[in-house]
């Protein structure tokens, strides 16, 4: 590993079996009453985001591959090798920490050699190698500058350059951008997805940040609660939620029940009409700008989804209107700031939602 220690489901569609390039893991970690147990595979070239709440098991898992945090049971497997017995510093991964951990009494340069020269390169062979990866981030002009002379986005690509150094088949990068503020994110976010397209080994990045997950990552594994509960492209996770946090991160409604041709029955009692015909247990999701809000019951609408509902929470998004409402389906709906105005809607009011059945989506659960 070329970072220093901070102190010393369902499986995923990549490559299976002891001899497969890339990485295969299982990764069973047991501290108190939290239990994690995911498996996770990734192909070569292939960029892994962990995506979920704080407490999930995220870091847990990345301090499992890096061999931070010993393994209760299962299996890490890198290129056909096992891993789970070696020590971070015999493993070929890199890590970027979310804090970076760059050395502060190193110069830039000196901190990118670091791995390197840990691997036995000599001195002026790893800082023509760090200076080479420097010139690469657009900080050849840093070289000479320590950690506190360098901006946030500048030590997160110092870091980055440090944990590539070494040529690693495991690149390990825990929440890269957080540290980091708004217009300082958008820019550094494009230059790592630029980075890690060029990165022929497989990285694994962990984030609570669904835009980071979306921009950066080929496929998208969600932990809640120490167990993976969806794994999919980022296309599909946004199109088809399966739980109710991943349907907040990229706001949905989200609902379960059994579907009977184009109506799904959820399990509360209430019906959807959705767009398409499914038989069986099936989810359904709609967006909340999907929604209109009456305050009569409508006659002349030809939405095939009618519910009554109450208004129990406004909150202003921007130019649009949140609402929170309760009643036969309890859903959230986007108006513009006037629609609620002229609506003269507040906490209390009874209102009718509708929603057209060609912007519900209905798929298997």
């Amino acid at each position: 590993m070329t970072a220093p220690s901070p102190g010393t489901g369902s499986p995923a569609a990549g490559p299976a079996g002891p001899d497969s390039p890339g990485l295969d893991a299982h990764l069973v970690v047991e501290r108190g009453a939290f239990r994690l147990d995911v498996r996770l595979t990734a192909a070569p070239g292939e960029v892994l985001a962990l995506l979920g709440p704080n407490g999930s098991g995220k870091t847990t898992a990345l301090r499992a591959l890096a061999g931070l945090t010993p393994l209760t049971g299962g299996r890490v497997r890198l290129d056909g090798a096992s891993l789970e017995d070696a020590p971070p510093e015999e493993r070929p991964v890199g890590v970027v920490f979310q804090d970076y951990l760059l050395f502060p009494h190193l110069t830039a340069l000196d901190n990118v050699a670091f791995g390197p020269r840990c691997q036995g390169v000599p001195r002026a062979r790893a800082r023509a190698l760090a200076a080479g990866w420097l010139d690469r981030m657009g900080l050849a002009d840093r070289a000479g500058a320590k950690p506190r002379r360098l901006s946030g986005g500048q030590a997160q690509r110092v870091a980055l350059a440090r944990a590539l150094a070494t040529e690693p088949r495991l690149l390990l990068l825990d929440e890269p951008l957080a540290a980091l503020d708004a217009r300082t994110r958008l820019e550094v976010r494009a230059a790592l997805r630029r980075h890690l397209a060029d990165f022929d080994a497989v990285a694994v990045l962990v984030t609570h940040d669904p835009l980071d997950a979306m921009v950066l990552a080929d496929r998208v594994v969600v932990v809640e609660g120490g167990r993976a509960v969806q794994d999919g492209t980022p296309a599909d996770i946004a199109r088809h939620p399966r739980t109710d946090y991943v349907a907040r991160l990229v706001g949905l409604n989200l609902y379960q029940g059994r579907a009977e041709g184009r109506t799904v029955r959820l399990d509360g009692g209430a019906a959807v009409t959705a767009d398409g015909d499914l038989t069986g247990p099936a989810f359904v999701a709609f967006p909340p700008a999907a929604v209109t809000v009456h305050r009569e019951r409508p006659t002349a609408s030809s939405a095939r989804n009618l519910w009554r509902c109450e208004v129990a929470g406004l909150e202003a998004q921007g130019d649009r209107i949140r609402l929170d409402l309760t009643g036969e389906l309890p859903l959230a709906a986007d108006l513009t700031a006037e629609a609620a105005a002229e609506l003269r809607l507040h906490p209390g009011a009874a209102v009718w939602a509708t929603v057209k059945a060609a912007q519900v989506r209905a798929y298997p659960a």
